[in-house]
């Protein structure tokens, strides 16, 4: 989340001097006006907020974390102004529940926002747009035909080998005791599973490899972060001056020249009469939907497009991220890297290959996966919602269009629903029926409801597979000078929660 505050105060002096008055005046105006219309209603306790800003300046570097203090002040129903959009913040497994599952329907729309249209073709993916028969012909495609157990058991082979290609490049760092650097090859094998399931083929090696990560990476970066036009549009031309518009033309439209390429590309193969046969990705997949009326469903390439970029963020990005966390907490956490390595090793015996019986098996690795989620949620703040009529949500009344965040990360921590929540005790779902998947709302890393995360297979089977094979293939430790005490647990803000440090480690490869 922009601080606008220090986006304002980067600006040259004398545009600071000449504006601000102005500024400062047209809102306390609104401010008045809109702060006298609402006394009727009764809203969530607030912390004050600014002239113009609102309580942006409360949000900080790290908004979930200033969010959770604010709300150990003011309730786990709050309500904030960022810039001129009521908000509402979520921090309570209760409140989750209410807002995500008792009146879902109505907190299931999406805030409007220009930033997201310009990245995410107007809007046109799952995860952004409007609620209404778009979206739920979106939705099925994701469930029937993407998401599917089916669909996931089908990219097993891809995720074995993109996974044995990451073992043998720690294999070779191991032979010579070298640092193993965790976050890079993490994202690099979820880069590499993302693009061959959805592209066809990976986009990592060479020089055209590195310029196209790169560019999803400031496509990621760009989604998380947010433009004066959506929170004061008043204030819109500051996101020309600040390059943030220049920005975001060049990537959506290199992005687009690069999926449209990727979309041609399929169609041409499609209709080759030497077409030879390949493993069928979800190009293939979404443009067969495209050409079928049988499914009842209308997309098109602007769709396609967008559906991809979903599929390849929430299957990059978040799942690195995810991963990066559960190898740091097993690293300050000895014994339990320790009693992870003994179920898998004993669970696999002497077998080289892991299955999914197997890992079915493995209940206090998905333990320790669960804890990982729990304290460091790869999206901290959930998408946000928007409030599609008037509501009262445990006596507060909220009013349409509102926005609301539920905050996932101090759920996750809150010591309401938790013992000890700051301590890393994957023995806490040993035993216990709480799970991620949208039913337990102390526990929502990827949402619930309508619009909760569709891709939570997908995730999962990565996730596993890949900790599973590290944790059997190799015994680690941090390196020399980095004990469990002084490793940096310093996380940096954006469209996930990343470390801001990279995680190296020491691997020492095992005699099976």
């Amino acid at each position: 989340m922009m601080v606008f505050l220090q986006e304002l105060l980067q600006q040259e002096d004398h545009l600071k001097l000449a504006l601000l008055p102005l500024i400062l005046l047209v809102f306390f105006v609104k401010w008045r006006f809109l702060n006298g219309s609402v006394k009727n209603q009764k809203l969530p306790p607030s912390p004050s907020k600014l002239p113009v800003l609102g309580n942006f300046h409360q949000l900080g570097q790290l908004p979930h974390r200033n969010l959770r203090a604010l709300a150990q002040k003011y309730g786990p129903i709050m309500h904030l102004h960022f810039g001129s959009v009521p908000t509402v913040v979520i921090s309570s497994a209760d409140a989750a529940r209410e807002v995500m599952k008792i009146q879902d329907m109505s907190f299931c729309d999406r805030p409007e926002s220009s930033l997201v249209r310009r990245l995410l073709y107007d809007m046109k993916d799952i995860s952004a747009a409007p609620y209404g028969e778009y979206w739920r012909q979106l939705k099925s495609i994701f469930v029937l035909q993407i998401a599917s157990n089916k669909r996931v058991q089908s990219f097993r082979n891809l995720r074995e080998e993109e996974t044995s290609v990451m073992v043998n490049k720690i294999k070779g760092l191991a032979s010579s005791s070298s640092s193993v650097n965790l976050s890079e090859l993490f994202m690099t094998l979820t880069n590499d599973i993302s693009c061959r399931s959805a592209f066809g083929r990976k986009y990592s090696e060479g020089g055209s490899g590195r310029e196209f990560k790169e560019l999803l990476r400031e496509f990621l970066e760009l989604l998380g972060a947010h433009s004066f036009r959506d929170f004061i549009p008043w204030l819109g031309w500051v996101d020309w001056i600040n390059g943030l518009d220049g920005r975001l033309d060049r990537v959506s439209k290199q992005i687009d020249e690069f999926l449209e390429g990727v979309v041609q590309e399929h169609i041409q193969l499609g209709e080759s009469s030497n077409h030879v046969e390949h493993k069928e990705d979800f190009v293939d997949i979404l443009l067969k939907i495209q050409k079928e009326t049988s499914h009842g469903i209308s997309i098109n390439n602007e769709s396609v497009k967008a559906i991809l970029l979903d599929i390849y963020g929430a299957g990059t990005d978040t799942t690195a991220t995810a991963l990066e966390w559960a190898m740091t907490e097993l690293l300050r956490h000895p014994n339990v890297i320790k009693t992870a390595q003994k179920e898998i090793r004993e669970v696999l015996g002497s077998r080289p290959d892991i299955t999914d019986k197997d890992l079915e098996k493995m209940q206090y690795l998905k333990a320790v996966i669960k804890e990982t989620l729990r304290l460091h949620p790869p999206l901290p703040l959930l998408i946000p919602r928007s409030a599609r009529e008037d509501v009262k949500v445990q006596g507060y009344d909220i009013a349409a269009g509102t926005m609301v965040f539920v905050n996932a990360w101090a759920v996750g921590r809150n010591p309401a629903t938790w013992t000890e929540p700051e301590e890393f005790q994957p023995e806490r779902f040993l035993n216990s029926s709480v799970d991620f998947k949208g039913h337990d709302f102390q526990l929502i890393p990827f949402g619930a409801g309508r619009r909760g995360c569709p891709g939570i297979a997908f995730a999962m089977a990565t996730n596993e597979f890949v900790l599973a094979n590290l944790l059997r293939m190799f015994d680690w430790k941090l390196p020399e000078g980095t004990t469990e005490e002084n490793l940096d647990m310093s996380e940096t803000a954006g469209s996930t929660a990343h470390r801001t440090v990279p995680l190296l480690a020491v691997a020492t490869s095992c005699c099976l």
